[in-house]
């Protein structure tokens, strides 16, 4: 496939990923708020250096799993149980999500470039996520494991999350004082999403028997 679609391809798999309201982008909200745009985007940054990482690591397990299909198979019975019990977590358990704790004295630039690597980092989901992708695209025949199409693939998923921040950044300095989303409706969008793809990978699994 052409690297420019590709890339279009990387951004936008990253952009969807990282609407749901989580961690990483309501801090960057949070921190562009209190402590002005530039933090926010130095934030994002960081956070972007460690997703770019982690796809890195999400694509090379692909490729590794594209060879041993066996295995794709035990790891896709593995994330229904995963997403069925995200899904009931969203929608039974998660009435409260944890508010980033973000210190309000900050000494530099680099502390919040290095805090957005630090929380990116607890953050493993994009690991499967991309990895996951990543094979389905090479499945379609629109993602090769070559050097050139695995590269555009990387840098459009860096570029989707920035702009995904950057979206939260905006939006977020446009409404502040006032209240827009609960946090009810954000565990019942998120467990929403779960469910659906529980849906379509048990559907997946049944095929295979």
């Amino acid at each position: 496939m052409n690297i420019t679609v590709i890339f279009f391809v990387g951004l936008i798999i990253a952009f969807v990923g990282m609407i749901p309201p989580g961690l990483l982008n309501m801090t960057t909200a949070k921190i562009s708020l209190k402590e002005g745009y530039s933090r926010g985007v130095i934030f994002s940054i960081g956070v972007c250096i460690t997703v770019i990482i982690q796809t890195i690591i999400a694509v090379t397990f692909a490729r590794y799993l594209s060879r041993h299909p066996d295995i794709i198979n035990v790891l896709e019975r593995v994330a229904l149980v995963l997403f069925i019990l995200l899904t009931i977590y969203f929608f039974v358990f998660a009435k409260k999500e944890p508010k980033p704790d973000i210190e309000e004295n900050v000494k530099s630039k680099h502390s919040r470039f290095f805090l957005g690597m630090f929380l990116a980092c607890l953050n493993v989901l994009p690991i499967p996520y991309q990895a996951y992708m990543s094979i389905t695209l090479a499945g379609f025949g629109w993602l090769t494991f070559d050097y050139t199409s695995v590269s555009s693939y990387i840098a459009g998923v860096g570029t989707g999350t920035f702009v995904m921040l950057y979206i939260y950044i905006f939006f977020f300095d446009k409404i502040k004082g006032k209240s827009v989303i609960t946090q009810k409706s954000m565990n019942y969008f998120i467990g929403t999403i779960t469910a659906i793809i529980s849906i379509v990978t048990l559907i997946n699994v049944i095929k295979e028997f």
